[in-house]
């Protein structure tokens, strides 16, 4: 595996204030049944990930190592486009039920969502 495709800490969100720059200062969202990925610009250079497994949504560390897993290869495989992204993925009941197929789709799906949302200025303060 070539250094570019590694997924290494310059990629992940790694403490707390991380974490909570994303969760208190979301400039978007992209929900689905099963997870849920708040993103907010940042000033690295290149998209930076963290994960939200909880024991509570799902049970067995097998499946939440899983998810983990193909969250981290999709996002790997992301193109590192304009603008950098610090990205939450939060997941909810009924994720480990999903195949690594259906996961992959539907990050995929997500992060498109996500990116266009970003993309376009807000329309939530326009009278």
């Amino acid at each position: 595996m070539s250094a570019d495709a590694s997924f290494g800490k310059a990629r992940r969100l790694l403490n707390a204030k991380d974490y909570s720059r994303v969760f208190d200062g979301a400039e978007a969202k992209a929900s689905h049944q099963h997870l849920l990925l708040l993103a907010r610009c940042n000033d690295e250079p290149g998209h930076r990930l963290g994960l939200v497994i909880a024991k509570k949504n799902v049970r067995l560390a097998v499946q939440r190592n899983r998810v983990k897993r193909v969250a981290r290869e999709v996002f790997r495989q992301l193109p590192d486009s304009e603008p950098h992204l610090d990205v939450v993925l939060l997941a909810r009941r009924g994720l480990d039920q999903l195949d690594n197929a259906q996961l992959s789709t539907i990050l995929r799906q997500q992060w498109q969502k996500l990116t266009r949302h970003v993309a376009q200025p807000s329309q939530d303060n326009l009278p």
